[in-house]
């Protein structure tokens, strides 16, 4: 199977830039969303909410709104060309609902822009990554508690975003589970969306060449044993060349999370750093998907090869 390859990177952002804000999975607060906005108006730039965006779906309420809504604002934003990124709202559950329904040919045509999100919305990063070659950005959403809450992680998307050059070395507080450096392609995302999008058009049907970032949020061990296990039974392991793990919030004590991911990880004979600080956890890291960097474990480091944003 081919390793993976660098995609293309985005334009970077500059201020006045006009930047949609969609709902691809669960409902939010009006009053999150409105303090979000506020943040992004702070910036500079110039958001706009989705018609939908504040729906919930009549029966399944845990959706915001029905399947067709979602896909359609997703793909109307990306489209429309006075729009210079899309920032998910928050996550939940949804995003896998409504992929199928996205019309890839028109928003290969619209060109390149910037996708912001992570948790469900791992999937549209694969998705992304897989249909369209670009780079996206797993970081806090606009109407997150971890947005609008957290001034370090707000920083980190804001030059992430305007001087991605400012951020080409991603430093964690975290320890190497397995020491040493090592190349690859980032992707990755929430470990239970990952597994549930093997099989799928829209994503990777490998790790090979990549550095592979996980994380997840919610879930029993024995879960995410199962989730790991599927990955190691697929394949999807054979080549990866390094492993960064994020938060596990709400998880089981973290001495149990971190015993399995070593036992399942840690015979891969390829680095692995944990605790790096992405996902669903205070102050979060914005990581890029779809570069080439080097992870350096001991250092807790990723230095990406060139800035995220063009």
């Amino acid at each position: 199977m081919t390793a993976l390859a660098p995609l293309r990177r985005p334009p970077r952002l500059a201020p006045g830039a006009r930047v949609a804000v969609v709902a691809p999975s669960g409902p939010l607060p009006e009053e999150r969303l409105a303090a979000g906005f506020d943040v992004l108006r702070g910036w500079g730039l110039d958001p706009v909410a989705a018609p939908h965006v504040l729906d919930r779906h009549g029966e399944l309420r845990y959706l915001a709104g029905t399947d067709a809504d979602r896909a359609v604002d997703l793909q109307d934003a990306w489209c429309d060309p006075s729009v210079d990124a899309v920032i998910c709202a928050r996550g939940g559950f949804g995003a896998q609902r409504m992929v199928d329904a996205l019309d890839w040919e028109a928003m290969r045509a619209a060109g390149p822009k910037v996708l912001v999100g992570f948790s469900d919305i791992t999937t549209l990063h694969e998705a992304f990554a897989v249909r369209l070659g670009l780079v996206t950005l797993h970081g806090p959403m606009a109407a997150g508690v971890d947005f609008v809450k957290s001034a370090r992680a707000q920083e980190h998307l804001r030059a992430t975003l305007f001087a991605p050059e400012s951020v080409r070395t991603i430093r964690s507080d975290g320890t190497a589970m397995v020491p040493g450096r090592a190349r690859g392609v980032t992707l990755g995302g929430c470990l239970s969306l990952i597994v549930g999008g093997i099989g799928t058009p829209h994503t990777h049907g490998s790790a090979r060449g990549g550095l592979l970032c996980l994380e997840d949020v919610g879930e029993e061990t024995y879960r995410l044993d199962r989730y790991l296990t599927q990955l190691l039974r697929a394949g999807y392991l054979d080549g990866v060349t390094g492993v960064l793990l994020g938060s596990w919030a709400e998880c089981d004590p973290y001495d149990q999370v971190r015993a399995l991911l070593a036992d399942r990880l840690g015979g891969l004979g390829v680095p692995v750093a944990e605790q790096f600080g992405f996902g669903h956890c205070d102050d979060a890291l914005t990581l890029p998907f779809g570069v080439a960097a080097e992870l350096d474990a001991d250092a807790g480091t990723l230095t990406l090869e060139e800035p995220a944003l063009s």
